[in-house]
């Protein structure tokens, strides 16, 4: 290659889970592998929906863009979701449809943010959130991860990490890697913590439809001037089974979208029409479905646990949530990389190395346990076991 790459993006690591499946290569041959590495559903979407779809198929309409924020009736559908799971009296001038949460994210930063601004990130984070401030020349101010209150973030520590550079406190809830929900009053301080330094609470909320019993994850959206230091992001992938759709949403104050659509409109245009669809009839139909998948996903929670800390395992279970489990190696002082490729070449598991989640965590794995049945979980809790020998 004859010209240069922009030294930001040299800097950024492989995307994780690509690196992690090239290695797949130096799996023992002749045993299944039981892959922990992807946080997907196992689960096809609801029938209805992809019933509905067909039905929509010769309509020349969902071969067209939509508005850059999204068709106004799958917002309303949307707005009526919120009110359902949040109490939120919300309207569909505060949602941007997006390509995934993803895509959410960054018009959120881009947003927020210019080179040199700096986000305070809880660790541990979801890989995709510092590369993106890396590529965009933000700096990352990691919160720690504290494992006496498994990963729970402390408001006083993240205070005092609040600089005049300051833009955002960044926080997953529930927690990708570790699956742990941060509590609604733990929000609610970092919200009014925000609120005391003018700056954005951003909470990505992808997994909060798997919140166990399915309580409310809080209630920030009830507050009269929410839309004033709260950035809220959505995916619908994991709640209908769309990953592959790529079903995102950004909800912020009717100014702030506003802004971010100048964003959308040079990303993206808007979020495909099909998912649009999608959404709304999951939207519209599916909260006894999705109801159910979350019980689905809390028994098998419940069972890998069983499973795995059984005596004789030389891995530690640090955290767990409904989709995933955060585990220490039993190989004090090598990476997680080391322990992830032994135990890809050694006993066919998939899992992902705790550093891609942030620095200080070589110590730890990502167990994803979303795509596997629960028929499997004694398997990989013995393939662990074994090397206890």
């Amino acid at each position: 290659m004859k010209f240069p790459v922009s030294p930001h993006i040299r800097g950024v690591h492989f995307p994780p889970i690509s690196e992690v499946k090239g290695w797949v290569a130096g799996a023992p041959p002749g045993r299944p592998l039981i892959d922990l590495c992807q946080a997907v559903p196992d689960y096809p979407p609801a029938r209805e929906l992809t019933d509905h779809l067909k039905g929509l198929l010769d309509d020349p309409l969902l071969a067209k863009y939509s508005p850059d924020e999204g068709l106004p009736e799958v917002r309303e559908a949307v707005c009526a979701r919120y009110g359902r799971t949040y109490g939120a009296n919300i309207s569909p001038a505060r949602l941007c449809l997006t390509i995934g949460a993803s895509q959410a994210f960054w018009l959120a930063m881009v947003t927020l943010c210019r080179a040199g601004d700096e986000v305070i990130v809880q660790l541990p984070c979801y890989f995709d959130h510092p590369m993106a401030l890396d590529i965009l020349g933000i700096r990352c101010v990691y919160a720690p991860f504290i494992e006496t209150t498994g990963g729970v973030p402390s408001v006083e520590g993240i205070s005092a990490l609040i600089s005049p550079r300051t833009r955002a406190i960044l926080l997953v809830t529930p927690s990708n890697p570790t699956g742990v929900v941060t509590p609604p009053a733990t929000i609610h301080k970092l919200y009014h913590l925000a609120e005391r330094h003018r700056i954005a609470l951003v909470l990505d909320e992808t997994y909060s439809d798997f919140i166990a019993g399915g309580i409310r994850p809080h209630d920030l959206f009830t507050a009269p001037n929410w839309v004033d230091h709260f950035v809220h992001i959505m995916s619908f992938g994991k709640t209908y089974a769309l990953t592959g759709y790529r079903a995102g949403c950004l909800a912020a104050s009717e100014e702030f979208i506003h802004h971010a659509l100048k964003a959308q409109d040079t990303m993206a245009v808007c979020q495909p029409r099909i998912t649009q669809h999608a959404v709304k009839f999951g939207a519209d139909n599916l909260d006894r479905w999705v109801a159910e998948n979350r019980r689905i996903m809390e028994r098998r929670h419940d069972r890998f646990v069983a499973e795995f800390t059984r005596p004789g395992n030389p891995f530690t279970l640090a955290a767990s949530g409904t989709f995933f489990a955060w585990v220490r190696h039993p190989w004090p002082g090598k990476s997680g990389r080391y322990a992830a490729r032994r135990l890809v070449e050694e006993a066919g598991i998939l899992t992902l190395p705790g550093e891609v989640f942030g620095p200080g965590l070589t110590d730890y794995l990502r167990l994803a346990f979303g795509n596997i049945r629960e028929e499997t979980f004694p398997e990989a809790a013995e393939r662990f076991r074994a090397f206890a020998a």
